[in-house]
């Protein structure tokens, strides 16, 4: 899988809202891992099928809608179907990466004060409320006090372990400082649960492709030394880096059907 996408950027890459131009050259490697259906009958007609399934879903997104919030386990929507989950400190871009994703520009709304934002966010994808995006709160910033920080980890604890219907997490990590405390903490809990978990190395677009590259390769060397067989990208919401294999990751840990994208 690569970390760096191949999109060629033709529209403003300051608007986190721009319309995403896709091609054709997707890593049909992504598709197979994942076990996309239909991804894997050769490299020339998978990697076609891997770019158009990512636009199909990319599409889809668009017409995400906000559900609810909820402060606590207890008062989330029904724990039915299918939710992936993101996740990661306050100032990791979680806000931006599924505005980008949706193509929305309000739809995640970011606090002016990272780490004040408590609940559980929910969106459904299109009408159907069987498949939804969760924004989790942020967690590990300064400006919060070390007994809401215990809060709102053990609330996070509770929603990761007993949450039936959560079939992946997205973390994210600022590409110029990964694997901080709490992300480690993040990580271990899903290995503990065996959750699916997706890294996403977000603000990309502050290094340049060289030390961004180097800095995916070093979180995976510890992710095998940590035993964690956990999938990793490269993101940048500014450039609309990545948007392809996280699309793929949401069309199989969501259950996409890909014929009725």
């Amino acid at each position: 899988m690569s970390g760096v996408t191949k999109n060629e950027l033709t529209q403003d890459a300051t608007d986190p809202t721009t319309e995403v131009v896709l091609d054709a050259s997707l890593d049909v490697s992504l598709a197979v891992s994942l076990n996309v259906p239909g991804q894997a009958a050769s490299a020339e007609t998978g990697i076609t099928d891997s770019s158009a399934i990512a636009r199909r879903m990319i599409n889809r997104l668009h017409q995400t809608r906000f559900l609810t919030s909820a402060p606590k386990l207890s008062l989330c929507p029904p724990d039915v179907g299918a939710e992936l989950a993101f996740a990661g400190r306050s100032n990791a871009g979680k806000s931006s990466a599924i505005n980008a994703m949706t193509q929305q520009k309000q739809l995640a709304r970011a606090s002016r004060t990272p780490g004040r934002t408590q609940m559980i966010n929910f969106f459904v994808l299109g009408e159907e409320d069987s498949q939804r995006i969760v924004d989790l709160p942020g967690y590990g910033y300064a400006a919060v006090s070390e007994s809401m920080k215990l809060v709102w980890q053990k609330e996070l604890e509770k929603y990761l372990i007993q949450r039936k219907s959560l079939t992946g997490l997205v973390l994210l990590m600022d590409v110029r400082h990964p694997l901080q405390s709490y992300d480690r903490m993040m990580l271990d809990w899903a290995k503990k649960r065996h959750l699916y978990v997706h890294i996403l190395l977000t603000k990309a677009d502050k290094l340049n492709r060289g030390p961004a590259n180097t800095a995916l390769l070093e979180v995976r060397k510890e992710l095998k030394k940590l035993e964690m067989d956990f999938s990793i990208q490269l993101f940048s919401a500014l450039r609309k880096q990545g948007l392809e294999e996280l699309a793929l990751v949401m069309v199989e840990r969501l259950g996409i059907v890909t014929s009725n994208l």
